[in-house]
């Protein structure tokens, strides 16, 4: 009941950032920084870890800085190699969060580092911060904390998150270049339409002979996108909005898109290998870990990043959990290719499921690479003959009278 208590005051009471110096039991002296309610929080915090005040100042807030990803990967790699070098973890906290750049994850650092102090373990200070550190994280955490083996947990799990960075980066970078090229290219288009095309009408108009059809089929969509092209822009607009907007919040609407996705001509080959290989990855890092089968596959539902993945592993999850083995439980669930089955069943037969799992991970992120490199290269052409066409076949339109013309002459 007490505990209950002082709990509840703790979230009452408004927390600020102080920065205190003080002198440790050698007479050296020391400084940092603390999360608190006040000034004597700070003192008493400090008197029982046997550190005597020298003075302590409350910091005025820091804005800007949000945490990302990458942000959550460096900071897990520096951890783990700080632990693995025998420096204390409070002392890890410090030296991180003053090092980085970021004045966000600097305040994380700190926040952490007071939960630890107070008395929470790593694994419940993490689960504090979701939006950073997800299930999966936490549950890694606090298996090498009962374990004992945090400094290996934790460089496993930067690991995990280094390489689920870089397949994302791979598709990211394999998106981003068609996406730049048919934005300008609807841009180029729009002001050709809208600016240029109608200079060219009112140099037609004193030709007095008939035009060519082409001519007459562009100025045709030239003076609708004059006199509609701020109902067009709000009309695209609206409908890109309303279907990110939908997309976010209707779950159902989720799982038929990532369906859809996985079906798409080339690209959905390539968003199917990545979600094996973050599947397998994330399922390596957990098993390697200590973590149960069954526990083990909550994390990894999601981790997929594909509703249909998801599933499947719930699907995975519920047959195990009644006897199944993983091997014939996968099979079941008609999503994995017959390589991987065959991975896992051997990994399960030598008892060493983390070590086949994590070599179906390599050979799936190489595929990964593999398949943004030919996308790109198939991409650049195609998009190049798409432009091409489009602004080709305008301005061919434009100059056919022009060539009337001279012929006539």
């Amino acid at each position: 009941m007490a505990t209950a208590t002082a709990a509840a005051l703790k979230r009452d009471v408004k927390e600020a950032t102080f920065s205190w110096v003080g002198q440790d039991k050698a007479g050296k002296t020391v400084r940092g920084e603390m999360r608190a309610g006040g000034e004597s929080q700070v003192t008493a915090t400090l008197r029982r870890q046997g550190i005597k005040i020298v003075r302590v100042r409350k910091q005025s807030a820091r804005r800007g800085g949000t945490i990302t990803e990458r942000d959550i990967t460096f900071f897990t790699r520096q951890l783990a190699t700080m632990l693995k070098s025998g420096v204390p973890l409070l002392q890890a906290f410090d030296i991180v969060g003053k090092g980085h750049e970021n004045p966000a994850v600097q305040r994380l650092l700190l926040d952490l580092k007071t939960e630890v102090e107070t008395g929470s373990s790593l694994k419940q200070a993490f689960a504090k911060y979701p939006l950073q550190f997800d299930a999966l994280f936490v549950n890694l955490v606090g298996a090498g904390e009962q374990a004992g083996i945090l400094d290996t947990v934790l460089e496993r799990l930067a690991t995990y998150k280094e390489k689920i960075l870089a397949i994302k980066s791979k598709i990211k970078s394999a998106l981003f270049y068609p996406c730049a090229v048919i934005v300008v290219a609807i841009v180029i288009t729009a002001v050709i339409m809208i600016f240029v095309i109608p200079a060219f009408k009112n140099v037609f108009a004193s030709f007095g002979a008939d035009l060519p059809a082409p001519t007459l089929l562009v100025m045709a969509i030239s003076d609708f996108f004059v006199e509609y092209w701020f109902f067009m822009a709000a009309g695209i607009g609206g409908a890109a909005w309303a279907f990110f907007a939908t997309w976010k919040r209707s779950t159902k609407m989720q799982m038929v898109m990532d369906r859809l996705l996985l079906r798409v001509p080339i690209f959905g080959n390539l968003v199917r290998k990545s979600a094996i290989a973050r599947w397998t990855r994330t399922l390596a890092t957990m098993f390697a870990a200590g973590v149960p089968l069954v526990e083990a596959l909550d994390s990894v539902a999601g981790a997929a990043g594909n509703f249909e993945y998801f599933a499947a592993t719930k699907k995975i999850q519920t047959e195990i959990s009644t006897g199944t083995s993983l091997t014939i439980a996968m099979q079941n669930s008609d999503v994995f290719p017959n390589m991987v089955v065959q991975m896992v069943s051997i990994g399960e037969e030598a008892g060493s499921l983390d070590s086949m799992l994590s070599k179906v991970a390599d050979f799936y992120e190489a595929e990964v690479d593999d398949a943004v490199d030919a996308l790109q290269s198939l991409m650049e052409p195609l998009i190049m003959v798409v432009l091409g066409t489009l602004i080709g076949g305008m301005v061919v339109a434009m100059y056919l009278p022009i060539f009337k013309l001279g012929q006539v002459v």
